[in-house]
């Protein structure tokens, strides 16, 4: 059995433009639970009170995987991250510490034997808090075999229980891997008392094929995220990882205790969450992955699908929109169908998507799935205490500026100020910026339409920088208009609200 290890909410989060505050990172774990994931890495509990608060609140709601959070190799680190931790069913330490020449040299600026000790008493001082220890060597792919086979022995007699072997910058090809971990199972005396776990980068396009190389040698969990997100190029990605095994089980005779059904739940779930979208052609979870268009291709589907599917749109959860809900539905057939979809909410949470619900079935003739998965993602993304649009007005003619009008409440207060532009956006956009009094630059601005039809629900992604810092936001209306001004004022909104919880947003 393969373990599935996710860092969607760690080192996947660290790609720009993905970050995700408290609700969205919990709404996401819950996701990652029901789909089966054996580890949740949560974040970096000592990067920020933001991160060790979403830590804390993850391992509270997660009860069926285990949850992890990332450490360096210094008792600060790892108190932080056990504090963060301690209330999981199933908690987890994971240290790290670089183990290659360039990075000992120039980021640590420490011996092989300082690093050594370093690790073995980190790896010590963190079991006397938790039996479950992960220790990592950061860019092992490029550290030298003999010092590895020592520095893992060490970690293993202390207490590590999982030892991960990275790919950090992408470097390694698959054969090269294969034997690499190979070599570490078969020098390395206490190994068979650890997990051998991989973690590999996309730079160059491996990181599937290397993690998979891995486990032909012997590793036993593999580190990857949804849709493959992360840092520069992104990780391995999950989908990928687990049906790959899944539709080749002839060939690497392992499995995972993912449900494959949850795949296509989860990757939606993401990308509305961070307004990052995957490629059409993206393997598994893009919307060209199981459709076909050559005339050929066709003809053999129509005869038999095996012909040119390896592996059926259901196994990966893919389902068409489903119209059952309208104006005349009530409370218990919204939460049916959204247990339907395989989400699970209060009541709490239930009154006020009812009341986005009703309103949205009085614009529409049919509400289909995705407009109500669009209105529960939305309402995880708004953030309290922030900016509230009131109404807005909005005037427009050839040749002449257009101008918004938009009156907000803030913090008690009724706020309304008139922005002038190219265009009805523009002018909002200026209007908000007024009222806000945030110097920001947008850096991206997209509109797509959720569902089918002319009364399509229009999903706004805004993206703003300020100092360095990119922040995200997302609007959803039936109005595009009011969908852009309600994705700015999330944008804003995410900013304040990460300020107080001592977040600064993505590096630009």
């Amino acid at each position: 059995m393969i373990r599935i290890f996710d860092t969607t909410l760690r080192d996947g989060e660290q790609s720009p433009g993905c970050s995700m505050h408290l609700n969205e990172k919990i709404q996401m774990a819950k996701q990652l639970e029901r789909m089966g994931v054996d580890i949740i890495e949560a974040g970096f509990a000592i990067a920020s009170k933001g991160d060790f608060e979403s830590i804390s609140e993850v391992a509270k709601a997660v009860k069926d995987s285990t949850v992890a959070s990332l450490a360096r190799c210094l008792p600060k680190d790892i108190d932080a991250a056990y504090e963060a931790v301690r209330h999981a069913e199933s908690p987890m330490l994971h240290v790290f510490l670089a183990t290659s020449p360039i990075h000992m040299k120039y980021k640590l600026e420490m011996k092989e034997d300082e690093v050594y000790e370093r690790a073995v008493e980190s790896v010590r001082y963190a079991r006397k808090f938790c039996s479950n220890i992960e220790f990592s060597c950061e860019d092992a792919s490029r550290s030298e075999l003999p010092f590895l086979y020592r520095i893992i022995e060490g970690v293993i007699d202390a207490g590590a229980t999982t030892v991960n072997i990275p790919d950090t910058v992408g470097y390694t090809t698959p054969q090269e891997f294969e034997a690499f971990i190979r070599a570490i199972r078969e020098n390395t005396p206490n190994i068979d008392k650890a997990v051998i776990s991989v973690h590999c980068h996309n730079d160059l396009g491996m990181g599937v094929a290397n993690s998979l190389s891995a486990v032909l040698a012997g590793a036993g969990q593999i580190e990857c995220t949804v849709n493959g997100i992360g840092e520069r190029a992104g990780n391995a990605a999950l989908e990928e990882v687990v049906m790959a095994l899944q539709t080749r089980k002839d060939f690497y005779q392992k499995e995972t205790r993912i449900r494959s059904t949850e795949i296509m739940r989860s990757s939606h779930l993401l990308s509305s969450i961070t307004g990052v979208r995957v490629q059409p052609h993206k393997a598994i979870v893009g919307i060209n992955a199981f459709a076909h268009e050559s005339g050929i291709h066709q003809h053999g589907m129509l005869k038999e699908k095996s012909t040119y599917e390896i592996m059926t749109p259901e196994s990966v959860g893919l389902q068409k929109n489903m119209m059952v809900l309208g104006k005349h539905s009530g409370k218990h057939a919204l939460r049916d169908r959204l247990a339907d979809l395989g989400y699970e909410i209060d009541n709490a949470e239930l009154e006020a998507l009812f009341v986005k619900f009703k309103a949205l079935a009085d614009e529409k003739k049919t509400v289909y799935d995705k407009d109500i998965e669009a209105l529960l993602i939305g309402q995880y993304s708004q953030v309290e205490d922030g900016y509230e649009l009131v109404d807005y007005q909005t005037a427009t003619s050839e040749g002449k500026d257009a101008k918004t009008i938009i009156q907000v409440s803030y913090q008690d207060e009724r706020i309304e100020r008139v922005g002038t532009g190219k265009g009805p956006i523009d002018a909002a956009f200026d209007a908000m910026a007024q009222i806000t009094g945030e110097d920001v630059r947008l850096q991206d601005f997209s509109i797509h339409a959720v569902t089918q039809g002319k009364d399509a629900i229009g999903e706004t992604l805004v993206k703003i920088e300020k100092d360095g810092r990119m922040y995200s936001g997302k609007g959803m209306s039936t109005d595009i208009i009011k969908s852009s001004i309600l994705a700015y004022m999330n944008a804003i909104n995410h900013m304040e609200s990460r300020r107080k919880r001592g977040l600064n947003g993505n590096t630009v």
